[in-house]
């Protein structure tokens, strides 16, 4: 590897940029793909340029299926989970996160509710949620949770992660409260398009009742968009037991 691509990957990733290193493993020319630019002494036509924007948006690293002869080695960002909401479901969340390997950012202006007491080595970001979720630039590889169950909170941070990529958007409330919630959304001019991104209510029915369950549904759910499968049941709110009704439900 030539010390110029080197250096470049090493930026890339302290700057926590998605990368992937090319090798063409007949003859060992390669590429570096940093944010859709490309470096290096290797060429890569139209299709194999785009297989390799794929590997990095699905965090794949091998062989290339459009010529074997291609490796691609990503280098991708730890992925993160901004969390909205310092209440009792993110004390439970955010370790299992966290050993899932995510970097986890907790947004909550009230400061009796998010301080180092309540959530130890974790960043805690000050300020309106809106003002913190455009700072925080959510990405493909951000989940953002919205936990505090307070529109004054909640719509202004979904309404951010909406305009933005982030491949997971979940908040908590019933299948009543989420009505609500899209009406006034609606009212903020977001399409329908972008509301069905949100997954609400949150987290994946099976059949959660304390935060430490419905965090576990929310990790599942999280983990079922992140690689794409398909739903095993239909979705119910956490805490709603078969033949609830949903306004029961948080």
């Amino acid at each position: 590897m030539k010390r110029a691509l080197l250096e470049a990957l090493q930026a890339a990733r302290r700057a926590k940029r998605p990368a992937a290193l090319v090798t063409d493993l007949r003859d060992g020319q390669q590429a570096l793909i940093v944010d859709s630019d490309r470096q290096g002494d290797l060429a890569l036509d139209a299709g194999l340029f785009a297989a390799v924007e794929a590997a990095i948006q699905a965090d794949r690293s091998g062989p290339l299926a459009e010529d074997d002869g291609i490796f691609v080695h990503v280098f991708n960002p730890p992925l993160r989970l901004i969390t909205v909401g310092a209440v009792h479901i993110s004390q439970a969340l955010v370790p299992m996160a966290q050993l899932a390997g995510y970097e986890v950012l907790m947004v909550d202006p009230r400061k009796a509710w998010a301080n180092t007491e309540r959530f130890p080595d974790v960043t805690l970001v000050e300020g309106w949620p809106d003002e913190a979720l455009r700072s925080l630039q959510p990405d493909h590889r951000t989940a953002v949770v919205v936990l505090t169950h307070d529109p004054k909170l909640d719509d202004p941070a979904l309404t951010v992660a909406l305009r933005s990529p982030a491949f997971y958007i979940g908040a908590l409330g019933s299948r009543k409260t989420h009505g609500k919630r899209l009406d006034r959304l609606r009212g903020e001019g977001l399409e329908e398009a972008a509301l069905a991104r949100i997954h609400g209510p949150i987290g994946l029915a099976i059949g959660a009742k304390s935060p430490a369950e419905i965090a576990i549904a929310i990790l599942a759910q999280m983990t079922q968009v992140l690689h794409g499968a398909s739903p095993l049941v239909k979705a119910r709110p956490p805490g709603q037991r078969q033949g609830q009704g949903a306004e029961a439900a948080q």
